[in-house]
């Protein structure tokens, strides 16, 4: 964990990333965003899904897709979307001490919503260990893994990428974080989750330092190493 011991910014992404890509929250976002688009444009639910990951694929978001070809409010997709049944997430008292024991500024970063991560770290018991939550909407709607989004990110928290570690599901967010400088930890699902989008088992791109299957296990690991090092 050497390229870890000397950063002290610790940027963390929300879903498939705090708690493991089984749990039943981005499968619900998901459904909302057919739903969603099933009801604006009057399409079938199998044609609603092909719309929603085409959108997906060629803006980076479906929201984004969305406002560029059907002009929507932003809030009415995020509010309507992120309407779903949280409590599928338990506290995580173990992860939270992990985190507690990171010195230095916390930060989430996350192409959903500040309700919705304000909503994720409740259950998870984690709401009160982080400095700041950067969005979809403080990124002027510009997702990750655009190079426009991680500026914006880095100016709002006066983030020193050769001072931060990222921790991500998304190879695709973390191939720019890295290229930026930030170390890089992939959080791997513990099966493939077939959304194109969360690294599965055995994914370790070269530009990705450290690739895990529990962030749990690996932050006890490291602040272990960390606490070790400090006099």
């Amino acid at each position: 964990m050497k390229r870890l011991l000397q950063r002290d910014v610790w940027v963390f992404d929300l879903d498939n990333t705090l708690y493991p890509a089984h749990m039943a929250v981005m499968s619900q976002v998901e459904a909302r965003m057919t739903e969603f688009v099933m009801q604006l444009l009057g399409l079938e639910r199998e044609e609603a899904f092909k719309v929603q990951h085409s959108f997906w694929h060629d803006y980076g978001t479906t929201l984004n897709g969305l406002m560029v070809n059907h002009k929507i409010p932003a809030s009415e997709f995020l509010d309507f979307v992120h309407d779903i049944d949280h409590s599928v997430l338990q506290p995580n008292p173990v992860l939270a001490g992990h985190i507690a024991a990171l010195d230095g500024a916390r930060i989430i970063y996350t192409n959903g919503s500040v309700r919705h991560a304000e909503n994720v770290l409740a259950r998870l018991g984690l709401d009160h260990l982080f400095e700041g939550i950067f969005d979809i909407a403080a990124a002027d709607y510009t997702p990750k893994p655009q190079r426009e989004s991680f500026d914006r990110f880095i100016k709002r928290h006066a983030v020193n990428p050769a001072r931060a570690v990222m921790f991500e599901d998304s190879v695709r967010n973390l191939e720019t974080a890295a290229g930026i400088g930030f170390a890089t930890v992939l959080v791997r699902a513990r099966e493939d989750t077939g959304n194109g989008h969360t690294a599965g088992p055995g994914e370790h791109p070269d530009y990705v330092d450290y690739a895990v299957d529990c962030l749990d296990t690996f932050l006890g690991e490291l602040v272990g190493t960390l606490q070790e090092k400090t006099p």
